[in-house]
């Protein structure tokens, strides 16, 4: 009877947690319209922080526009989580203009709002690839569209559009009811070029001192890397982190018995590029768990990877 009550308890928390989850991937924030999932988590953290281990100073304001950074104690790491995702804005006509590198397959469900109301159109293609939408009247210019969200979950896996990237920030609320000490800035615009980065990591290099980070995001199943087999510790993709550093973030994984995999990439990006660039001497790592079907409304990573992530990112936060 024990074990059945523990399983109960078990399975209620959880699916609270893939509830929260669930919640994250609908919400409407494709990169330049993140004021919706700033409010989110605004009102999220106002519910909740107060019950975490140390309750966050909160730091917003026109100083940094739509981004939000969550100060806990004296922080000596930050961890850079984007908010934004691909989408579509609407141009001319029945014109659409990716935002970001979403998959463009006709027939995909979009959904959006204007003036007139709410919006649940079609994608389609013509043979030269140029990008339309398909509805029973004119959507106002410059609306932006999202792959309309069917939050899926088996034993192994969960699937959604938007897991890249909130999935890093579903982590990142679940690693904030146990921090001691750091700062979490959530970002603007990464799907789309970056922009924020900047402005955030002079905030906190002259406020706090900040010279390690970390990337929360999600990366690419490729032919080196498989669900399943942990959390992707990135040693480069377009940009290369500083060896030294990856190599003690390896090195915790390791001491730890944590399930992680090495990735080399060529191409690709994350808010650790603007980090490289800029004049700050910002140690940076990309830790994520790997996803299948990239950018696409069925984007899906394995559980264990997501445990595995979890893990590190609570353990880094102590002993870097």
């Amino acid at each position: 009877m024990i074990d059945l009550i523990k399983w109960v308890i078990n399975y209620i928390i959880y699916s609270i947690l893939m509830q929260l989850l669930k919640e994250l991937c609908g919400v409407h924030a494709p990169s330049g319209q993140e004021q919706p999932m700033k409010e989110y988590l605004l009102t999220y953290v106002e519910k909740h922080g107060k019950s975490w281990k140390n309750e966050p100073e909160v730091i917003h304001g026109k100083e940094i526009q739509d981004c939000l950074m969550l100060k806990f104690g004296d922080p000596k790491i930050a961890i850079f989580v984007h908010m934004d995702s691909t989408g579509f804005t609407v141009r001319y006509q029945n014109q659409l203009v990716a935002i970001g590198q979403p998959e463009v397959k006709n027939g995909y469900v979009l959904l959006g709002e204007d003036s007139l109301g709410p919006i649940k159109c079609k994608l389609q293609l013509d043979k030269n690839y140029h990008l339309f939408y398909e509805f029973g009247r004119s959507i106002e210019r410059g609306t932006s569209l999202v792959f309309d969200s069917k939050f899926k979950e088996t034993k192994d896996f969960v699937q959604s559009c938007y897991l890249d990237n909130r999935l890093g920030v579903y982590i990142i609320l679940k690693l904030c009811e146990t921090l001691d000490q750091g700062i979490i800035a959530f970002t603007c615009w990464e799907e789309h070029g970056g922009g924020s980065v900047p402005y955030l990591i002079k905030y906190m290099y002259k406020n706090f001192g900040i010279v390690q980070s970390l990337i929360c995001d999600i990366t690419w199943i490729t032919e080196g890397i498989r669900h399943g087999k942990g959390v992707v510790i990135s040693l480069r993709d377009r940009g290369i982190p500083r060896k030294a550093y990856v190599d003690k973030i390896i090195k915790i994984a390791q001491d730890h018995h944590i399930p992680y995999q090495l990735e080399v990439e060529g191409s690709g990006g994350s808010d650790g590029l603007e980090l490289q660039r800029s004049p700050y001497p910002i140690d940076w790592c990309f830790v994520g768990a790997p996803e299948e079907n990239v950018h696409a409304p069925n984007e899906m990573v394995h559980k264990k990877d997501i445990q595995s992530m979890l893990s590190l990112y609570q353990i880094l936060m102590k002993e870097l």
